[in-house]
């Protein structure tokens, strides 16, 4: 992992960096002609629901400053449907490109690969718009597998369906 790094649980006071994260991050994606996220799309509530449902991850440099986040679900039926307890999903990696020293994005991967691990699953899943070119590229260059697809997946906020496509990691003994 990138040493320059401190990983972390988010808390209830790291919300406000999570909001602002997320905004930059999708307008950066917006700015890169990247229809994946939109700024306000998730809110403080989201943050939270996201804590206690599962884990928030925050990536501060050693000065404290937050340049990078993820969440870690332990089940993902929206995309994946019922699954058997063998796996960990990624959702939301966020990086702050002004900010973040090189490698942040895999460190963040590499760190929920490390717990997911750790909690005696075998796989690393996550998923991506299919529409999204460079994230698919990414994923594949990185050792991620196209597990297939899921064309009717929705923001569970009312928006349109969109198509993600399924990635997952074989994660070896910890």
């Amino acid at each position: 992992m990138t040493s320059e790094l401190v990983l972390d649980l988010a808390d209830d006071s790291d919300v406000p960096a999570l909001t602002s994260l997320y905004d930059g991050a999708a307008r950066w994606m917006l700015d890169n002609g990247i229809d994946q996220w939109q700024p306000g799309g998730k809110d403080a509530e989201h943050f939270r629901l996201r804590m206690e449902e599962g884990e928030v991850w925050l990536a501060r440099t050693a000065g404290g400053e937050v340049v990078g986040a993820y969440e870690l679900w332990w089940q993902d039926e929206p995309a994946w449907g019922p699954q058997p307890p063998v796996a960990g999903y990624v959702h939301r990696l966020m990086v702050d490109r002004a900010a973040a020293p090189a490698g942040t994005g895999r460190a963040l991967l590499a760190h929920a690969e490390e717990r997911i691990a750790a909690s005696g699953r075998a796989l690393c899943r996550l998923d991506c718009r299919s529409d999204n070119a460079g994230l698919l590229r990414y994923y594949r260059s990185i050792g991620y597998t196209r597990v297939g697809e899921q064309t009717g997946k929705t923001d569970g906020e009312g928006g349109s369906p969109y198509a993600v496509t399924l990635w997952e990691k074989a994660l070896g003994p910890r």
